[in-house]
Parts: C-alpha cells; sequence; structure tokens
C-alpha cells in the first residue's frame, strides 16, 4: 500500500491545485457514502478535471451534509506546500517504514469497513464471534474471583449469598425432585420459604428462569445417562488448614456449573446483538463494532453479572437489549410486518417474567414514546400497534405468573390505558380549536396525571399498595421520605445514589463525551424540527419529523440516566444504552457534514485509540482481579445446623443468612431477602427487633408467634454503619423513637442471653441462640 500512496503524492504534486482538489473532494464525497462499492483508480498520466455532481433534486444531503468544492488558494504556495509535504512524508518513511506501513493498512481497514456492504451471513458470524468472546471475559473473571471449578458443592452454595442463594434453592429443589412435575409442585406450594406459610414461590419471586433450566439440565442429564457419558469430573481438594479436604466436580454435569453457564451464555449472546443493534441504528458495522468496544472499556459500570449470576437482571436485560432493537427497527421501517410487532409482544414478556423491576422500566419506554406520537415522528396506527403489543405482554404475564396482581397495579399497565384512552380521544380533543402547542399540552397533562391516578385507584383495588416497588425508592429518593422498609433499602450500596466517580470513569473512556456530542445534535435537530411543526401545515409533518428512532434512544438515555442517578444499581440500564448511543458516531444522518471536510477513518481511529489508553487499563483491571473463596465460620454454622438440628427446626436471621441457611441445610426459614411484599416485611421487621432496643421478652414473644425455634445472630449487625444513619440501631431509632434511650438489646445478648435464650452454637462470626 506504501508504492502506490507515494506516486500518487508525486502525481499530486506534478499537477495543478485546482485538478487536486477536485480529486481530493471527489474522493472524500465516496467516504461519506454508504454500501457503495470499493474502486481503485489507475494512475494517469494527467488528472481530468471532474464537476462534483449535485444531489437529486438539487435538496440537502441527508442529515445536513452538504456537497464539498474545491477550495480557493494560490496555486504557487499550493505546490511549495505539497513538495514540502512530499519530503516530509519521504523522511518519515524511510525512518519509520514500518510504523508508516501499519498505521496505513489499519486505516484503510477501516475505510474498507465502513463502505463494504456485509452480508447476512457475515454479520451474523461477527456477532458470533464477539458473543463467544464475552462468554469468555465472563467466565474467566467469575473463575478469577472465586476459584469455583475448585469449590465443593457446599462452597458453591456459599457463593451464592442473599437473595441469589434463595433463587438457586428453588433450581437445586426441581432437579432434586423425583420428576420435573412434583419439584415443579413442590415450589409452587413451598413451606419452607416463610413457614409456616404456603406460597407459590413462582408467582412470588419470578422464577420462570430456574424453572427453565432446570428442565434443560434433568433433560440433559437424562440424555447422558443414555448414551452413558459422563458429564462431569470429581476429584479430591486438599485445601489450606484448618480446612479439610473436600471433593470438587467440574462439568455440565454439575447443577451449579450447568446454572452459571447458561447465565454466561445468555449474556454472551447478548453482546452479538448489541453488535447488530449499534450496526443497525449507525447504519454501519463499524458503527457496531464501537457499542462493543464501549461495552467492554466500560464492563464494570455495565454489568454485574460475573460477580452475582443469578440476579434476576441478569436473564432479564439481555431480553430488553432486543426489545429495544425490535422497537429500534419498528420506528424506522414505514411499514413494519406482523413479525415485528409479535417480536415486540414476545421480548416485552420475556423481559417482565423474571424480574419483578422490569415494568418500570418499560413505563419509561412509553414514556419516552408518547410524547413522540404527540408531536408527530410516530405515525398514530403505528404508535396504536406497539401499545397494543404491550397491552397483551402484560395480560400474557399476569396469566403466566399466576394472577400477579403487581402486573396490572404498576405505572406501566396505568400508562398503557391511558395512553389507549388519549389516543381514542384525540379527535374530540382537536375539536377543541386550541393551538397546536396547547394541543399537545393537554395531551401530555392528561397522560400524566391520569397515570398516577389510575395506579393508585389500581393499587387500592387489588390490594397491593403496601408492596415496595421501584417507583416507591425512587419517590422516597426524590422526597427523602425514610422509614424502617425504606432504609433498608436505600442503606444498601447497590441502591445508593450515584457515585461521584462514575461520570469520570465515563469521561476517561470517552464514552460520556461522545455521547454528549450525539445528543446534542439530535436534541438541535428536533428542536428545529419542533418549531417548523409548530409554524407549518400539518400535511408537511411527515417530511419534518424524520429519524424518530433517533428522538427514542435520546428520551431513554434521560430517562435511563435519571434512574442511576437515583439508583447506583440501574447503572445496568445506562452505560449499555450509551454505548448504543455511541454508534451514532459513524451516522450519517447526524455527521455526513463532517465525513465531507474529514476523513472518516481518520476520525474513528482517533476515537478508537483514545478510547482504547483507559479502556485498556480497565480490563487489564478486570483481569487482575484474582481471588479463591472460602467462609470457614459461615461453613461450621451450615455443618452445625446439618447434623445437630431436627429436619423441622425453624431458623430466623438477617436476610443474607437466611437465603444460604435455606439453600444448604432445607430447614424452613421465617424470613428471606425477597423484601417487596408487605407481609414478608412486617415479619423481617419483628425478626430484626433482635438489633433494636425493645426488651428481650418483648422480642422473644414475637419470634415464638413466628414458630421460630432457633435465631442466627451475627455481631457485626449490632455495630455495622455502611454510612451515617444505616446502622441497625439508627433505623430502629427512626422507626422505633420511644425506646430511643434503652440499651440496644444486641450488646445484651451478647453479654448474657439468659432467661429468654440460650447460646447453643458460636464461632467467630455467628451466634446460634434457642429461643426458650
Amino acid at each position: 500500500m506504501v508504492g502506490p500512496t507515494r506516486s500518487k503524492l508525486k502525481e499530486a504534486a506534478s499537477q495543478p491545485l485546482h485538478s487536486s482538489g477536485s480529486v481530493q473532494c471527489r474522493r472524500r464525497r465516496r467516504i461519506t457514502g454508504a454500501g457503495e462499492p470499493e474502486t481503485e483508480e489507475e494512475p494517469h498520466g494527467e488528472v481530468e478535471k471532474s464537476e462534483l455532481p449535485l444531489p437529486v433534486g438539487r435538496r440537502n444531503l441527508p442529515g445536513g451534509a452538504r456537497p464539498c468544492s474545491p477550495r480557493r488558494t494560490r496555486n504557487l504556495n499550493a505546490q511549495k506546500c505539497m513538495q514540502i509535504d512530499v519530503v516530509t512524508k519521504a523522511l518519515f518513511l524511510r525512518r519509520f517504514q514500518f510504523l508508516s506501513c501499519y498505521l496505513e493498512q489499519l486505516l484503510n481497514k477501516l475505510h474498507v469497513l465502513r463502505r463494504r456492504q456485509f452480508s447476512g451471513r457475515a454479520t451474523i458470524c461477527i456477532a458470533a464471534f464477539l458473543g463467544l468472546l464475552h462468554w469468555i471475559h465472563l467466565v474467566t473473571l467469575f473463575e478469577n474471583d472465586r476459584h469455583f471449578s475448585h469449590l465443593s458443592s457446599l462452597e458453591r452454595e456459599m457463593t451464592f449469598r442473599t437473595e441469589m442463594g434463595l433463587y438457586y434453592s428453588y433450581f437445586k429443589t426441581i432437579i432434586e425432585a423425583p420428576s420435573f412435575l412434583e419439584g415443579l409442585w413442590m415450589i409452587m406450594n413451598d413451606r419452607l420459604t416463610e413457614y409456616p406459610l404456603v406460597i407459590n414461590t413462582v408467582k412470588r419471586f419470578h422464577l420462570y428462569p430456574e424453572v427453565i433450566i432446570a428442565f434443560w439440565y434433568r433433560t440433559f442429564m437424562g440424555i447422558m445417562n443414555l448414551f452413558g457419558i459422563e458429564a462431569k469430573t470429581c476429584w479430591n481438594v486438599t485445601r489450606v488448614e484448618p480446612l479439610n479436604e473436600v471433593q470438587s466436580c467440574e462439568g455440565l454435569g454439575d447443577p451449579a456449573c450447568f446454572y452459571v453457564g447458561v447465565i454466561f451464555i445468555l449474556n454472551g449472546i447478548m453482546m452479538g446483538l448489541f453488535f447488530v443493534y449499534g450496526s443497525y441504528l449507525s447504519g454501519t458495522q463499524l458503527g457496531g463494532l464501537i457499542t462493543v468496544l464501549c461495552y467492554f472499556f466500560n464492563h464494570g459500570e455495565a454489568t454485574r453479572v460475573m460477580w452475582t449470576p443469578p440476579l434476576r437482571e441478569s436473564f432479564s436485560y439481555p431480553f430488553l437489549v432486543l426489545q429495544m432493537f425490535v422497537l429500534t427497527m419498528i420506528l424506522r421501517t414505514s411499514n413494519s410486518s406482523r413479525k415485528h410487532f409479535a417480536a415486540l409482544c414476545l421480548s416485552n414478556v420475556a423481559f417482565m417474567l423474571p424480574w419483578q423491576f422490569a415494568q418500570f422500566i418499560l413505563f419509561t419506554q412509553i414514556a419516552a414514546l408518547f410524547p413522540m406520537y404527540v408531536v408527530g415522528y410516530i405515525e398514530p396506527n403505528k404508535f396504536r400497534k406497539i401499545i397494543y403489543m404491550n397491552m397483551i405482554s402484560v395480560l400474557l404475564c399476569f396469566v403466566l405468573m399466576f394472577g400477579n396482581p403487581m402486573y396490572l397495579s404498576s405505572y406501566y399497565s396505568s400508562s398503557l390505558l391511558m395512553t389507549w384512552v388519549i389516543i381514542l380521544k384525540r379527535n374530540k380533543i382537536q375539536r377543541l380549536g386550541v393551538s397546536e402547542l396547547n394541543f399537545w399540552l393537554i395531551q401530555g397533562c392528561g397522560w400524566f396525571c391520569g397515570t398516577i391516578i389510575l395506579k393508585f385507584l389500581t393499587s387500592k383495588l387489588l390490594g397491593v399498595s403496601d408492596h415496595i416497588r421501584l417507583s416507591d425508592l425512587i419517590a422516597a429518593r426524590i422526597l427523602r421520605f425514610t422509614d424502617f422498609d425504606t432504609l433498608i433499602y436505600t442503606c444498601a450500596p447497590e441502591f445508593d445514589f450515584m457515585e461521584n466517580a462514575t461520570p469520570l470513569r465515563y469521561t476517561k473512556t470517552l464514552l460520556l463525551p461522545v455521547v454528549m456530542v450525539i445528543t446534542y445534535f439530535i436534541f438541535k435537530k428536533t428542536f428545529r424540527d419542533i418549531l417548523c411543526v409548530l409554524s407549518t401545515n400539518t400535511y408537511l409533518r411527515k417530511q419534518l419529523l424524520e429519524h424518530g428512532e433517533l428522538v427514542f434512544h435520546t428520551l431513554q438515555l434521560g430517562a435511563f440516566a435519571a434512574l442511576a442517578i437515583l439508583i447506583m444499581r440501574l447503572k445496568l440500564f445506562l452505560t449499555p444504552h450509551m454505548c448504543v448511543m455511541a454508534s451514532l458516531i459513524c451516522s450519517r444522518r447526524l455527521f455526513g457534514w463532517l465525513f465531507c471536510r474529514v476523513r472518516f477513518e481518520n476520525v474513528i481511529f482517533s476515537l478508537l485509540t483514545v478510547m482504547s489508553l483507559q479502556g485498556c487499563a480497565n480490563l487489564h483491571n478486570q483481569w487482575s482481579i484474582i481471588g479463591e473463596f472460602n467462609n470457614l465460620p459461615q461453613e461450621e454454622l451450615i455443618q452445625w445446623i446439618q447434623y445437630n438440628t431436627r429436619p423441622d427446626a425453624v431458623f430466623a436471621g438477617a436476610m443474607p443468612i437466611m437465603a444460604s441457611v435455606k439453600l444448604s441445610t432445607l430447614h424452613p426459614i421465617v424470613n428471606h431477602p425477597h423484601y417487596e411484599d408487605a407481609d414478608l416485611r412486617a415479619r423481617t421487621k419483628t425478626v430484626y427487633s433482635v438489633y433494636s432496643r425493645k426488651s428481650a421478652k418483648e422480642v422473644r414473644d414475637k419470634l415464638l408467634e413466628l414458630h421460630v425455634n432457633y435465631y442466627i445472630l451475627e455481631e457485626a449487625w449490632c455495630v455495622v454503619r455502611t454510612k451515617p444513619g444505616c446502622s441497625m440501631l439508627e433505623i430502629w431509632d427512626v422507626e422505633d423513637p420511644s425506646n430511643a434511650a434503652n440499651p440496644p438489646l444486641c450488646s445484651m445478648l451478647l453479654k448474657n442471653e439468659r432467661p429468654y435464650f440460650s447460646t447453643v452454637f458460636q464461632n467467630s462470626v455467628y451466634r446460634v441462640l434457642k429461643v426458650n
């Protein structure tokens, strides 16, 4: 590639300047095109003049791009500059020829990658490769952090702390049952989780992922056993003193390995979907590559699946990516097929079934789509179909979740009903004869107020007004409302406000600056379009309000940013969406005017180079995390419970350890980490009164009402304070100010637990108190 480049430079230096400028401008114009075959012209002794073709119909190019014109400069100065440039490049090439060749090849590859039309098969192959790469990345991080392959079955179960252990316990119940249907019946009629109540855990805890994975595991093991194939390899692992030797098994035949393996495969597929999504949104495969690289460079801010695989978002979020990709196709195409709307409905269902917070995310989506419909970015017929598909998906989830009233009493379902009403009554509102702006405001205010009123009415009618939802936590954040229940949530680090360092980390990888630039140009175009609509005939709307999918992604970005600022856990929506938005840096619709003046590959190559400086450092930091899980105090506790208590002995304690007790010992418990239900919150408050200032007798009597036999007391919970106002004593002082002058009960029990309790087990962390 170096030889032809030099010859072209020499020829260019010997030609008149206006010819050179014309050829250069024509070359730049070809760069901004998408899908044109790449051609190379043979060098001629004389370069012919060529005029730049005008756009068809003499209209502006898409995205505001304007045709190039040769710059007017003096021939003498230009020839001197060209000669100096040739000499400089010649000296540079002699000394750094290898580096020059390498950089030029990279630039040419970027140029070819953008201009070349990939077949659907090639795009799928690239997506599959990226999905495989992300799967390997997740597996490597998970193994490095815990040395999971060398842990015993009990140790693997102990790694699933808090609600992760609770979810995994139902998967374990199904695979250990005599048959799949018997296991399914056992978790649908469960008496161990909230003893002595019998609850349908599939309905309460959104356990469809565990049910499906358990079915796959039983089918897989049945096939392996049928053909006599070993599905796992076991060996004895010698541990450091005083830990004894344990057996460790590896392979898909091990339940824990199979379970986390399915989760990592799903999230690997998600990365391939991100590539396709970014490519479609930006109009070039290079945009999809930028999305993937941004995700990898900001991996620690984008997901936590490698640290906490069984959480609900690990199953749910990949289907939101699919849903938004399908919705983008619907918004972009003028005539969407029924397959697109069916895919939208099914992806909605797959997103909502595994996670109780998914409905609020879809509510933000409706809140972004509705103003687009009001202004005119979405055709009324198309928007009506989108709303119908969302309503059908809510009804399907309601049926599949055995009539769970949370689906009908959410902001999401209320907003769908109000949107449907406004669609039906829109013509009547229009007959009022108000101005265009007032017409928009009436619809917007009606939708906002109607959604809130309808939500509270349905919650009261269905009896779920006391259940905690994501919207309640956000309201508590905004209104600074605190009580026992909200403090239990908001004192957890993942439910705190976004860290101040997070925007700085985004900036170091250039993700935030790039997205801000893109958002600015989209907002600028949208503002100009709205002004044109307000001052132009209604019939011209279709021509004015183009590229509604870009407006949707910008509005959705704002919603995700607000959620992430209020609740740090919700960064998992913001960061990936910013990566998708970053793909628009390759979009001709937004930056066609720039790529006409500056070589496209120079911009992208420079951008990726700067991104990779901090991005590679972030990846190296993740890969350098090396650890090995061990928790001897908890292991001693679990083994003591297994060998020294009756199988029907009932336990109570802090929510994290209760999930482990149920998973590893199968003993009944009275409280657990799934804290949204009102009855469960009342039980947990009773259990946590051990860490209050109440009297020992009052606490003992309340525990006996719950049929508790043993209480697991953790000394750290008596004094731990994650941040001001978040110790258990401070939370109880807010909830129970009448006892604020009394001494802490926990400290008294550690000194002398009698006569209401008696210590039956104790180690460095845990103390088991028998309730007398």
